[in-house]
């Protein structure tokens, strides 16, 4: 197992922009980065869920019933589609002051929870993950549940060491558009187009 290639493939897939780094961003640039790290802990749990399926062998499912596949693609399209149209109709501004983000639990909740959706109802993170594991998995290092577990282990590890610094990076972009007032509405109208278009792209790709 090397794990250096391992380390680097992750690092290269990270930091690739995609929906999950956009959504952080968001969040922690008008929540704060509390709430985006709530986030990051619904990526990081919606990762898990995605290793633990690929060593069922979940994603044989997908290519040997293709039908599951685009259900969960188009599920997830649309529900990326809608938190974008979501962004572009959101007033300018924070969403809750300073004081108000120490008393929300319940949007914390929210948070996580968008984390999780938006990485589970994307099929081809557990495709990456059915298709990535498995090559620095080998017979001659030990039992090869152990070793799918610790691979997956320092999957979840590392994107969440990733999507904290997103979450981080979000919340002082904020404080930097709030004195740019114009800029929060293109920060808001790209993020919110970005997501959007990557919402339509799921729902609408074909292979696997």
């Amino acid at each position: 197992m090397d794990i250096g290639v391992f380390l680097l493939a992750l690092a290269m897939v990270y930091l690739l922009p995609g929906p999950d780094m956009i959504l952080l961003l968001h969040t922690g640039a008008r929540d704060g980065c509390r709430a985006a790290l709530a986030t990051a802990l619904g990526l990081g749990l919606a990762r898990a869920c995605h290793v633990a399926l690929a060593a069922t062998g979940l994603a044989l499912l997908f290519r040997s019933a293709p039908w599951t596949f685009d259900a969960v693609r188009v599920g997830g399209g649309l529900y990326l589609a809608w938190i974008g149209l979501q962004l572009l109709r959101a007033p300018v501004g924070p969403a809750v002051d300073s004081a108000e983000r120490a008393k929300a639990p319940a949007s914390y909740r929210r948070a996580l929870r968008r984390g999780v959706l938006t990485n589970l109802l994307n099929p081809k993170a557990l495709l990456f993950c059915s298709v990535l594991l498995p090559q620095f998995i080998q017979p001659q290092n030990g039992p090869l549940a152990v070793q799918f577990a610790l691979l997956g282990g320092v999957l979840v590890l590392v994107g969440l060491g990733f999507d904290s610094f997103y979450a981080v990076s979000g919340e002082r972009m904020g404080r930097w558009l709030a004195r740019h007032r114009t800029m929060q509405r293109v920060q808001q109208w790209g993020f919110g187009g970005i997501l959007l278009g990557f919402g339509v792209r799921l729902a609408l790709i074909r292979d696997l």
